[in-house]
């Protein structure tokens, strides 16, 4: 059985997806899901307060429903493909993503709390929501590296 951090990109390609619904409607709906939170996504590239792995895990839910062609492409794409696969295996987060993850958490709700409204209530649940998103990310598996092979000397078995 292999380790879910060791597959390789063509396992993790392979594994079973979920079926796309029957329904066209539904489908242009799921699409243009997808879309926005692709768009989303591609925001926070630029504007550090907002998140991109989720957007993104997001966008990967609604083409896997929707469309296999943008799913294949979504899945494959070379800067966010790897992070959805390893959602998919249930490889989880590397320590690194979510630590900016937990770091953009904090600074977008600080701002929120701080700047954008002055109503206790509302401050409390922007709280609670933020402590309740940092948890669950980092509650989420964490990848492990790959051990790297050494290439100085000889490696004895």
């Amino acid at each position: 059985m292999l380790i879910p951090d060791m597959l390789s990109k063509a396992t993790l390609l392979s594994l079973p997806r979920m079926a796309v619904v029957k329904s066209r409607a539904l489908r242009i709906i799921l699409t243009a899901l997808g879309w926005l939170w692709i768009g989303v996504a591609f925001i926070g590239v630029f504007l550090p307060l907002i998140p991109t792995v989720g957007p993104i895990l997001l966008a990967g839910f609604f083409f896997s429903r929707s469309s296999d062609r943008i799913d294949r492409w979504l899945v494959s794409n070379r800067y966010f493909g790897q992070t959805i696969l390893d959602w998919r295996a249930g490889v989880g987060f590397s320590v690194r993503a979510k630590i900016i993850a937990v770091v953009s958490i904090a600074a977008s709700f600080t701002i929120s709390v701080s700047v954008v409204t002055e109503h206790l209530g509302l401050r409390i649940g922007l709280i609670a929501l933020g402590v309740t998103i940092a948890l669950y990310v980092v509650s989420r598996p964490t990848k492990r590296r790959q051990p790297e092979t050494s290439v100085k000397g000889n490696a004895s078995l």
